[in-house]
């Protein structure tokens, strides 16, 4: 049996996906709530980028720097390090799964964006969808709610870079392998947070801590890893729907790690948001012509 015909595999991959990713954030919370910002995620790309060099480069050697368009992947590091920038430091601020929700904004923001800027043809259904999802913030980000702070627009802008960085990657799909533009992303953010280390950095960490950090970058990579072995064995629209698993697992996350619990609204702006995503994806699928 062929992988196309393996959708549960897919399936159990994606949801290991997102469990790891959940995780990665749990622990990026509690970090930067003692260490430096720039420090944390700079370990996180360093362990990354490294764990890749050890694992692809004995087999593709020179290959995995290989593009055919440098300048979209310079675009795809920097949106990539601006949401972890942006996302991270949300999480000072918000609880993980209301930040992770937000976050789920972006195949709505896609859909804008290849609208205004790709000239997609964007279905009545698919523009109603959209707009029940922005709405749905309105929920978790409402007047009066304890998220209603100038920190919620943290997450909002991490939205926004994760929609063009999900573009961005759709065009490059074509062309670059996925390891090398995974690679090339990460040692991006290694050189430009190598400059803005000093100064941002201790070396008084507990030695669990030290682990934590080590752990942050294998949990990114192994994510990412399996999230494109899942793409072997399923389409993108089947496992839609079980990506936003993650807010789920964010939330589990969060209540053990942190005691946070997202209150009745925040739950009613969760799951409109990720409806909205749902319908999107779905109504985008059975919009494509039938081969």
């Amino acid at each position: 049996m062929s992988t196309s015909h393996k959708p549960l595999y897919g399936v159990l991959l994606i949801l290991c996906s997102s469990l790891l990713l959940a995780s990665h954030d749990g622990f990026s919370k509690y970090l930067t709530h003692i260490y430096p910002l720039i420090m944390v995620i700079w370990l996180r790309y360093l362990v990354q980028t490294l764990a890749m060099i050890v694992l692809f480069f004995p087999k593709m050697r020179w290959a995995i720097v290989r593009t055919q368009r440098p300048r979209l992947q310079l675009l795809r590091g920097i949106c990539l390090l601006s949401i972890s920038v942006l996302f991270i430091s949300g999480l000072r601020y918000i609880p993980l799964a209301e930040a992770t929700a937000v976050m789920f904004l972006a195949p709505l923001i896609v859909t804008v964006l290849s609208a205004l800027f790709l000239h997609e043809k964007i279905s009545k259904g698919q523009w109603v969808a959209v707009i029940v999802g922005f709405l749905g913030v309105l929920f978790i980000v409402r007047p009066g709610g304890a998220l209603f702070t100038p920190a919620i627009l943290l997450p909002v802008g991490g939205s926004f870079c994760f929609a063009i960085y999900q573009l961005i990657t759709r065009r490059l799909s074509s062309t670059d392998h996925a390891v090398t533009s995974n690679f090339l992303s990460g040692l991006f953010g290694v050189i430009v947070l190598s400059a803005l280390l000093p100064g941002r950095y201790t070396l008084e960490v507990a030695p669990i801590d030290w682990l934590f950090m080590l752990a942050l970058g294998l949990l990114a990579m192994t994510a990412h890893l399996l999230l494109t072995m899942a793409l072997k064995y399923s389409t993108a629209a089947t496992l839609a729907p079980f990506t936003y698993a993650q807010i789920i697992f964010a939330g589990v996350v969060g209540y053990l790690a942190f005691a946070q619990l997202p209150d009745a609204l925040s739950i009613i702006g969760v799951l409109i948001i990720s409806c909205s995503g749902l319908a999107v994806a779905y109504l985008q699928h059975h919009a494509q012509p039938r081969g």
